[in-house]
C-alpha cells in the first residue's frame, strides 16, 4: 500500500481585530502568501485550490513576504524568529534567524533579494537588518520607542528604508548598511499600520489608525502631501501600490477598500462590504495587496479571513476565497453532493467542494465556539453540535443555517446519524448519556449511561459510545435494555466508527491504539448481539486517535491523531499499514473516504488535504 499527497486546500489568513494582516504577492502577480496559525501558505492567485504549506515554524506565524526574485520567502513568528525558505516547494529552509525578543510584525526585502529588515515588538530592540543567506548584520533599526508595525525598502539605489510604529513616528534610513537618517512625527497622531515605497522608488506612503494617508519623497523621506482626508472613517490597516506607481489601494476598518490616484490625491474607486447601515465587524478589511499584473486585480482580506478578489471597474468582488481560520475539530463527508464539511474551534462551518477545492461559507447564526460533531442527513440537511450547548441544522443546498438552535442537556461530545422508528435522527453524546433529536431539534428519546460518553458512532438503529473507563457500550436506539459492553481497550476511548455495513466497529484510544470488533449473532437487540475482538494490532499512533473512517467497501480504514499522523489500515492484513507523518501540523481533526482510492483530512492547521491511496489490501 502507498499514499501520496494529492492537494492542499489552504487555511485562511490569521487575523486579529484592530491589527493589520500582511498579504504579499510575487513579482509576477501569480502567487500570494500569508501567515495562518503556525504555517505559511503560498497559493496560486488564479487557482486558489493550488497551494503549498510551509510548516517549519514552531510558534504562531505573523507575516510572510516574497523576495523580489520570487525564489524565496521570508516569514516571521511571535517568538521573533525569521525564516528564509524556498518559495517553489515551501521547504528547504535557507536560514533561521532570531531577530528580536518578541513578535515579528513585518518584513521587507531589498531589490537585490539579498537583505532583509524585520521589525516588531521586541524587548531590547524593535527591528534589525540582516543578509538573507547568512544572517549577518547590515544595519541598525533605531529611532522608535514603541513597537514597529511596518517596514518597506526602496527597490532602487540609493537604498532607502522606512518604518512606522505605535509611537506615530515614521523613521527613514539610508543604506546599505542601513542607518537612521530622519524621522517624521507631525504627519500621524495615532499608530502607523502600513508603509510602502512605490515600485519606481519615487514615492513613499504611510497609513494608520488616524485614518490618514501621507505621501513622501522616496529618496529624501520628506513629507509631500496628505490625500483622501476624511474619506476613510475607520483605521487604515493596509496599503499597496499599483505596478505603474500611479495609483495605490487602501483597506480600512470602515469595511471599505479604496483606489487612489496618487497624483491628484482622489479616490477613483471604492468597494464597501456588508449590509448598509450596519457595523458588521467581520467585514472590516484588514489587509490588501495589489499583484503586479495588468488586469487590475486587487486582493483584500476581511476579519474572518475571506480573500476578496476585486477587479478595477467591477462593483463587487469577482471571487471570494474562503477557508477555515482555526483548528478543524469535526468533519463529515457527503457522497451525494461530494462535499466535505468542516467545523472549527471558533464555531465556523465550511462546506468544501471536493472536486474543485473551493469552500462555501455557511451563512446565518453559527455556533459561538468549538464544533464537536457534524452529521450528514439523507436529506438536504446537516446537523451540528457545539460547546455552546446547542444543536443546529444547516441546509446543504442553500449553505445556510435553518431555523433556531436547540439547547442540549449539557456539553455535546459528539453526534451520529441514527435510525429511530424508521426515521433519521441525530444521536448526541452528553455527560449523562445519549439524547436523540428530531430534525426540528426536539428530544425524542434519551438513554442514561453509567459512564459519561467521550465518543459516539451509529449504524442504522445501533448506537456505540466510548467512555473514559476504557469501555465501549453498544445498544439499540430508543431501548432501555442492557447494553453490550466491550472492555478490551487499555486507555480511554476517543473515537468510534462503524464500517459501512455495520459488521465492524473501530474504537480509537487516547494512547493511540485502535481496537476493531466484528459483529455476530442474528439480531440487534442487546440479548442477541455478540461482538468479538477481531484485531488489536492497529497500533501506530503515538497520541490520541481523533478520527476514524472506513473505506466504502469496509476493507480498510483511515485514522488521524494528535501525533499529526495519518494512518491507513487493512482489515485483511492487520499488521500492514501506511503512515504519513506530519500530515497536519499540531494534529488531525477529521478524516473521510471520498472513494476507494481517495482520502480527505483536516487538522489543527485549519487546512484540508486530499490523499491518493494505492495498492489497498
Amino acid at each position: 500500500m502507498s499514499i501520496i499527497a494529492e492537494a492542499i486546500w489552504a487555511a485562511s489568513p490569521t487575523t486579529t481585530r484592530g491589527a493589520p494582516t500582511p498579504l504579499s504577492s510575487d513579482a509576477k502577480g501569480e502567487r500570494i502568501t500569508y501567515a495562518s496559525n503556525k504555517s505559511i501558505f503560498v497559493r496560486s492567485i488564479d487557482d486558489p485550490a493550488v497551494a503549498k504549506q510551509y510548516t517549519q515554524h514552531t510558534a504562531t506565524t505573523t507575516v510572510a513576504r516574497f523576495a523580489p526574485s520570487g525564489f524565496y520567502i521570508a516569514s516571521g513568528d511571535v517568538s521573533g524568529i525569521v525564516r528564509v525558505w524556498d518559495a517553489a516547494g515551501a521547504e528547504q529552509t535557507k536560514g533561521e534567524y532570531s531577530i528580536i525578543a518578541g513578535r515579528i510584525n513585518d518584513i521587507a526585502w531589498d531589490g537585490d533579494s539579498q537583505r532583509i529588515i524585520a521589525v516588531g515588538d521586541g524587548k531590547e530592540r524593535f527591528g534589525h537588518c540582516i543578509t538573507a543567506d547568512s544572517g549577518n548584520s547590515v544595519g541598525e533599526i533605531s529611532g522608535h520607542n514603541k513597537q514597529i508595525n511596518c517596514v518597506s525598502i526602496r527597490q532602487q539605489r540609493p537604498l532607502r528604508a522606512a518604518t512606522g510604529g505605535d509611537d506615530t513616528t515614521l523613521c527613514f534610513f539610508h543604506g546599505a548598511p542601513f542607518k537612521f537618517n530622519t524621522s517624521a512625527r507631525a504627519q500621524h497622531d495615532k499608530f502607523i499600520y502600513g508603509t510602502q515605497f512605490s515600485p519606481d522608488g519615487n514615492h513613499l506612503v504611510t497609513v494608520g489608525a488616524d485614518r490618514k494617508i501621507w505621501l513622501y519623497d522616496g529618496k529624501t523621506g520628506e513629507a509631500v502631501k496628505q490625500i483622501g482626508e476624511g474619506e476613510h472613517t475607520g483605521s487604515i490597516f493596509g496599503v499597496s501600490w499599483s505596478k505603474d506607481s500611479k495609483r495605490l489601494v487602501t483597506c480600512s476598518g470602515d469595511r471599505t477598500v479604496k483606489i487612489w490616484d496618487a497624483e491628484i490625491g482622489k479616490s477613483v474607486q471604492s468597494w464597501r462590504f456588508g449590509p448598509e447601515g450596519t457595523t458588521c465587524v467581520s467585514d472590516q478589511q484588514v489587509g490588501v495587496t495589489w499583484p503586479a499584473r495588468s488586469d487590475g486585480l486587487i486582493i483584500s482580506v476581511d476579519l474572518e479571513g475571506n480573500l476578496k478578489y476585486l477587479q478595477e471597474g467591477a462593483a463587487s468582488p469577482v471571487k471570494v476565497v474562503s477557508g477555515n481560520q482555526k483548528a478543524v475539530t469535526a468533519t463529515t463527508y457527503s457522497a451525494e453532493t461530494n462535499t466535505f464539511w468542516t467545523g472549527s474551534y471558533e464555531g465556523r462551518l465550511r462546506a468544501w467542494d471536493v472536486s474543485t477545492g473551493s469552500a462555501d461559507i455557511i451563512q446565518g447564526e453559527a455556533h459561538s465556539n468549538y464544533v464537536s460533531g457534524i452529521v450528514q442527513w439523507p436529506s438536504d440537511k446537516v446537523a451540528t453540535v457545539g460547546w455552546d450547548d446547542t444543536i443546529r441544522h444547516t441546509s446543504s443546498s442553500q449553505k445556510t443555517f435553518s431555523g433556531s438552535a436547540a439547547k442540549t442537556d449539557g456539553q455535546p461530545k459528539g453526534a451520529a446519524l441514527v435510525d429511530l422508528n424508521s426515521t433519521p435522527h441525530t444521536a448526541v453524546a452528553i455527560a449523562s448519556g445519549v439524547a436523540i433529536y428530531t430534525s426540528a431539534g426536539e428530544v425524542t428519546a434519551q438513554r442514561k449511561l453509567s459512564s459519561s460518553p467521550t465518543a459516539i458512532a451509529a449504524h442504522g438503529t445501533l448506537i456505540a459510545t466510548g467512555a473514559d473507563d476504557k469501555s465501549v457500550s453498544i445498544f439499540p436506539a430508543g431501548s432501555d435494555g442492557a447494553a453490550t459492553v466491550l472492555k478490551d481497550a487499555n486507555a480511554a476511548i476517543s473515537a468510534l466508527a462503524f464500517s459501512p455495513t455495520g459488521t465492524h466497529l473501530a474504537a480509537g484510544c487516547t494512547n493511540g491504539k485502535i481496537f476493531v470488533y466484528a459483529r455476530g449473532g442474528n439480531g440487534i437487540s442487546s440479548g442477541e448481539e455478540e461482538w468479538k475482538l477481531e484485531t488489536n494490532r492497529w497500533s501506530a499512533h503515538t497520541a490520541r486517535v481523533t478520527s476514524i473512517a472506513w473505506s466504502p467497501d469496509g476493507k480498510n480504514a483511515v485514522s488521524g491523531g494528535l501525533d499529526t499522523n495519518l494512518c491507513v489500515w487493512s482489515l485483511a492484513d492487520p499488521g500492514k499499514r501506511i503512515r504519513v507523518a506530519n500530515a497536519h501540523k499540531d494534529g488531525i481533526g477529521g478524516v473521510a473516504w471520498v472513494d476507494k482510492e481517495k482520502v480527505v483530512s483536516a487538522g489543527a492547521d485549519a487546512a484540508v488535504k486530499t490523499w491518493k491511496v494505492q495498492g489497498l489490501v
